[in-house]
């Protein structure tokens, strides 16, 4: 039976790097050793740990941030700043290490969606992401709420054009939809079981009367994030807030929300911002929302299959976690991440976690690449490198299948929520061959033509290095080791020859000792580097590098 009790024991390298690739993105050969050593809870309390938000993006054309709060008439224009901005996030992920804030971010980023080319605000998508960042351990229910009042996503979902009078219902149908509690099945005109159509318009009436801070002065006082802000009058009231008593169906107990407080025929700046409140409130006490967001984190870190049996011992024991530690999310990424299930130790007849069934996403496939291969980026002080350099990693995505920050719709990047094959939509004849691509490139080096490569995978530097390969005169041990950090799950002997007669250069492993001894004499690598370069090449565009 599929199982949430927790594994025992030390973790061992196999399961080391099979928790470091799901609850990362990837890791060094020195990382994977070490967890090797921890026991379940050491390896989870090593990865949960609060992470610094480092200092803000700068602009190339002045060589200082352009959040402070907004650019000016002296920066850059948006598309160039939004690049910036996507750029300094990879460096985050590229610098994460064995920590998991990173991905977890990422994966509120994929659940709370957004699109920078509707949004075009670098400023919005910056503070966006801080406010996502700052919840990645924090409380759900208070982070569906802050989204409410969110500039990105006042401007995503036309949360700016909501008013009195005037309802639009786009982001209440999609904070219903896409954020909280799910459509469920639809059971008749307007009903969706989990709602109904009448909700989505009551909701809108509760949610109008925000507007876009474009000066981004307005803090949130809990997160010190610029927020949106309620339009007032000269009495600073709510005059575009629908001040009526809103009325939910039975899927709400037939709740009623109203302001609590009208001056004259205006709610107050308190009693509007409290009905946000309470329509969050409503819609969590519903068992369903924790069901839904459960769901989601299992087919991000799990599996994209849910059974009959995934969701009786799986799902709903985590919702009811995640509702008995009021909403909190680091205790609910614990009890997943240090379960049987997550490392296939259930005993279960179908194994749908195993090593390996899920499709890494362009960033595990690049992101990992760099981490693993502890390939040196250019920092900040050299701008022009330092946003080249991310700039073709950012191209490189856009090609594997993900432009970055801008999915095609909504409901956010397919791999994500499109069923039914969920992250098989990141494999497709192009998608594939583009992520072979990329491999090829780092190992030849990446950077613009006719000039030095803005980053590499050094193989010489990787087998030289003895804390990764002690003897690298043996070439079967060598293959083993990196075959076994690299691909997920082992393969079979025929097909471990095919990689090292790769290595081999077809020749015998007397062959490659001999060749060995003539570099270490000679300190010329021109043709054990080429025959490494061509096995690297061949372990990370194989079909299995593919896998997580």
């Amino acid at each position: 039976m599929v199982s949430l009790d927790p594994i025992t024991g030390v973790l061992g390298r196999k399961a080391a790097a099979h928790f470091l690739r799901r609850v990362t993105f990837g890791a060094s050969k020195q990382q994977i050793d070490t967890f090797a050593g921890y026991s379940i809870d050491q390896a989870v309390s090593a990865v949960l740990v609060e992470s610094n938000i480092p200092s803000p993006p700068k602009d190339k054309k002045t060589g200082a941030t352009w959040l402070n709060p907004k650019p000016g008439l002296s920066n850059s224009g948006e598309e160039d700043l939004r690049d910036f901005f996507k750029s300094w996030v990879l460096e985050s992920m590229a610098k994460s290490g064995s920590n998991a804030v990173e991905k977890l971010t990422f994966f509120l980023h994929t659940h709370f969606t957004t699109i920078q080319s509707v949004v075009d605000q670098s400023s919005a998508l910056y503070y966006q992401y801080l406010l996502l960042k700052k919840y990645t351990f924090g409380n759900l229910k208070e982070l569906a709420e802050k989204i409410c009042k969110d500039n990105a996503m006042l401007i995503l979902l036309d949360g700016s054009l909501n008013v009195s009078g005037r309802p639009n219902e786009n982001f209440a149908r999609e904070f219903f939809e896409l954020y909280t509690i799910g459509r469920g099945k639809e059971i008749g005109a307007g009903n969706y079981t989990n709602y109904t159509e009448s909700d989505i318009r009551e909701a809108a009436r509760v949610l109008s009367g925000w507007a876009y801070d474009s000066n981004y002065t307005t803090i949130d006082a809990s997160t010190g994030v610029p927020s949106g802000k309620l339009k007032l009058n000269s009495s600073k009231l709510a005059d575009k807030h629908d001040p009526g008593v809103k009325t939910f169906s039975s899927a709400f107990q037939n709740k009623s929300i109203a302001p609590s407080a009208l001056s004259g025929s205006y709610a107050t700046e308190a009693a509007a911002t409290k009905e946000i409140t309470e329509l969050v409130e409503m819609i969590f006490a519903q068992p369903e929302t924790a069901r839904f967001f459960c769901r989601k984190l299992y087919r991000f870190y799990i599996f994209y299959k849910i059974s009959e049996e995934v969701e009786e011992n799986i799902i709903k024991p985590l919702a009811e976690n995640l509702v008995a530690n009021n909403f909190q999310i680091k205790p609910l990424v614990e009890k997943l991440f240090k379960s049987k299930h997550f490392f296939d130790q259930d005993n279960t007849e179908v194994n749908d976690n195993a090593r390996g069934a899920l499709i890494k996403s362009p960033l595990d496939i690049s992101i990992g690449m760099l981490k693993f291969f502890k390939v040196e980026m250019p920092s900040d002080a050299n701008l022009t490198n330092y946003y080249g350099a991310y700039g073709e990693l950012l191209s490189s995505l856009r090609d594997q299948g993900m432009d970055y920050y801008e999915p095609l719709d909504v409901a956010g990047y397919d791999a994500y929520h499109e069923a039914p094959n969920y992250n098989r939509n990141w494999i497709s004849a192009n998608f594939l061959a583009r992520r072979y691509e990329f491999a090829a490139l780092a190992i030849k080096g990446i950077g613009m033509d006719g000039q030095p490569p803005l980053f590499k995978i050094d193989v010489m530097k990787y087998i030289t290095d003895p804390v990764n390969v002690p003897n690298p005169s043996d070439a079967t041990q060598l293959a083993k080791d990196v075959i076994e950090l690299l691909l997920p799950e082992a393969i079979t002997e025929e097909r471990f020859n095919y990689f090292l007669n790769i290595l081999l250069d077809n020749l015998s492993t007397i062959n490659w000792e001999h060749e060995w001894e003539n570099y270490i004499s000679s300190k010329n690598d021109m043709g054990i580097r080429t025959q490494l370069e061509d096995f690297f090449n061949a372990v990370l565009q194989s079909p299995e590098y593919q896998l997580l």
